[in-house]
């Protein structure tokens, strides 16, 4: 009988699907903003497509990311299942803080996401269009309060670049950053800053429900199913895409740095992941190897041009 049940066991345990190592997903940021939503989709995507067997998400905010990505890269190295989340927000936010620790620092695996901005006020606000605001950032630059991301990341670029194009000097707008998308919505909500930047979908459901004015987004072209004109349509010439990205621990193998990279493939390319991308409004950008490791230097190069312009770094 005690043979019966041991072979039972094996026979089941045999039978059980083969699920690579489990994995623990840094988001360098305070839950409900982009990088905590995109570690949790891949934490559902990794689990429901049996990639892997369990996916833990923790978050570490602070910094645009640059606390969580300097305990990353000291207490994960060489660890193969330790995956983190970052993004343009990460890149200039390294800049800006003058963070010893870079993307250099940990394995980039995917960039995997891409989102573009919005700008919005409260429903009460009297500011109707994204005329009416830059009318009124143009008359006193101090009075317009922004609401948004880390110091240096997507939002406060945008705000830079709109300042620009509007004959607005960057160097003067009053831009709040905040550790987590969670916090910039309740102080947008609560009419603690004039206007309010993030990625459209941290604002979506708020916009449809009417709680949220949205002014414009920052796209090349008019956005399918979003009622707001580009800002290049309203006159300023401003187009900027915000991205999402993966990156292992440093010290990998080039064998475990592979593994990681299939199985981070195998999330973007299911079923789960892509309905994900629907549900958020999120554009499919995945790129991998040394065609991301290509782009990556670009987007670093260019984000540092991009901040001395507006001011945020010498």
């Amino acid at each position: 009988m005690k043979h019966f049940f041991l072979a039972s066991i094996l026979a089941g345990a045999l039978a059980l699907p083969a699920y690579a190592a489990d994995y623990t997903i840094m988001a360098p940021a305070a839950p409900g903003g982009g990088w905590d939503q995109t570690a949790r989709s891949l934490q559902t995507a990794m689990q429901q497509e049996k990639i892997s067997g369990n996916v833990q998400v923790m978050n570490v905010p602070g910094a645009g990311g640059t606390i969580g990505i300097a305990q990353f890269a000291s207490q994960q190295k060489g660890k193969p299942n330790a995956l983190m989340v970052g993004g343009y927000v990460m890149v200039g936010a390294i800049l800006t803080n003058k963070s010893p620790v870079t993307l250099k620092d940990v394995t980039p695996i995917a960039r995997l996401t891409g989102e573009y901005e919005a700008i919005v006020v409260p429903a009460s606000s009297d500011i109707k269009t994204i005329g009416d605001l830059v009318a009124k950032l143009k008359a006193n630059p101090g009075a317009v309060s922004w609401g948004g991301g880390s110091a240096g990341g997507t939002d406060h670029i945008l705000v830079g670049l709109l300042a620009k194009s509007a004959g607005v000097d960057p160097t003067k707008i009053n831009y709040i950053a905040f550790s987590g998308g969670g916090e910039a919505l309740a102080a947008i909500l609560g009419s603690q800053v004039t206007a309010g930047v993030s990625s459209y979908g941290e604002f979506e459901s708020q916009i449809k429900a009417g709680t949220l004015r949205l002014l414009a987004v920052s796209a090349d072209k008019k956005i399918e199913g979003v009622d707001a004109p580009t800002l290049k349509e309203s006159g300023f010439d401003v187009v900027l895409q915000n991205w999402r990205m993966v990156a292992a621990a440093p010290g990998l193998s080039a064998e475990q740095k592979k593994a990681v990279q299939a199985d981070v493939e195998k999330v973007v390319k299911s079923k789960t992941w892509q309905e994900t991308l629907k549900t958020k409004g999120w554009a499919d950008t995945y790129l991998s190897g040394e065609a991301f490791d290509a782009q990556l230097a670009k987007d670093i190069t260019a984000t540092e041009a991009v901040l001395k312009d507006i001011g945020l770094v010498k």
